[in-house]
């Protein structure tokens, strides 16, 4: 058995994982990062504890403890260098819950350990190298290269959200303008949604938000182009322009065997996946040359405890 932690800015989650890859055992709490790093630790041991007690088991059958971390992290070293969202500086993470459970403790960032659960377990199994990009508030992404994660010589590769495809005048959160994110997330569909109706307002975006336009979704947008609504075709068909530049990129660069999309935004299908194949083949340097498939996610929430527990 392996332990798993998917660490968020909200919430823990912690998982007892088998050597298929199956969550046998699941604990969470909130985070609460005020509190500092100490009391964040201690929650995880605690779980971690609970847990092995709960399944009938002893620490000696326990093989390690991975941690996927919503920032950059040395794993050799046991430090969280950066956690933005957990106000996470340099922080001794491996160490302070070793006061409490004595495991080797491995850790990388959540969306590194995701994409090593897809391809390990979900949609990229039986391939060597993956690509797994999640389409939500922003574009995270994961590199599974030669079965590893790459995470660069500095840990925080890669933020494929963070390559700039064009100029749109709008400013990431990270400062740059034109960043792949602020063109593929959700939140890019969101705004371009918010001001498809403030001219259009008879649009279905806003009726799917029922009436308000600060309640509108991405996947308001998207179930109002899956009916043919002219503003949201319009939108979703630019949102696939601009992932598939971003993926063409990737396949340029690294020639993965998958690329594997999760996030909300990726629940969103066949209706997403096969508009963007066809953009993709339109625009990819080889054409007569085998290049990545594109897959949906199939691990879900999963993903993180999965991938975590299988870090060394």
């Amino acid at each position: 058995m392996r332990i798993g932690v998917d660490l968020g800015g909200t919430n823990i989650a912690v998982g007892l994982v088998d050597e298929e890859g199956r969550i046998v055992a699941t604990g969470s709490r909130p985070t609460k990062p005020e509190r500092g790093y100490e009391a964040v630790a201690k929650d995880i041991a605690d779980i971690a504890i609970e847990l092995i007690k709960r399944s009938n088991l002893s620490g000696s059958d326990i093989k390690s403890m991975g941690i996927g971390v919503p920032g950059v992290a040395d794993s050799e070293r046991g430090i969280v260098i950066r956690a933005v969202n957990l106000f996470w500086t340099k922080v001794p993470l491996a160490k302070e819950i070793r006061k409490y459970i004595d495991l080797p403790i491995y850790m990388d960032n959540d969306a590194n350990v995701a994409a090593l659960a897809e391809a390990a377990y979900g949609a990229g199994k039986g391939s060597k190298s993956s690509v797994t990009i999640t389409l939500g508030t922003g574009v995270g992404s994961g590199f599974i290269l030669d079965g590893k994660i790459y995470n660069g010589a500095h840990h925080f590769a890669p933020e494929l959200g963070h390559i700039v495809i064009g100029d749109n005048g709008i400013r990431c959160n990270c400062g740059k303008i034109g960043c792949l994110e602020t063109y593929a997330s959700a939140t890019a569909l969101i705004r371009e949604g918010k001001k498809a109706v403030e001219k259009n307002p008879n649009s279905l975006i806003l009726k799917f938000a029922n009436g308000d336009i600060n309640s509108i979704t991405a996947k308001n947008v998207i179930d109002a182009a899956k009916q043919y609504d002219e503003q949201a075709m319009r939108i979703f068909n630019d949102y696939v322009k601009y992932l598939a530049i971003g993926i063409v990129n990737v396949i340029n660069m690294f020639d993965p065997e998958v690329i594997i999309l999760g996030g909300g935004v990726a629940n969103a299908g066949d209706f997403l996946i096969k508009p963007l194949k066809k953009e993709v083949a339109e625009n990819i340097l080889f054409k007569d040359l085998p290049y990545a498939d594109i897959r949906k996610a199939e691990l879900g929430n999963d993903a993180g405890i999965i991938g975590a527990a299988i870090l060394s």
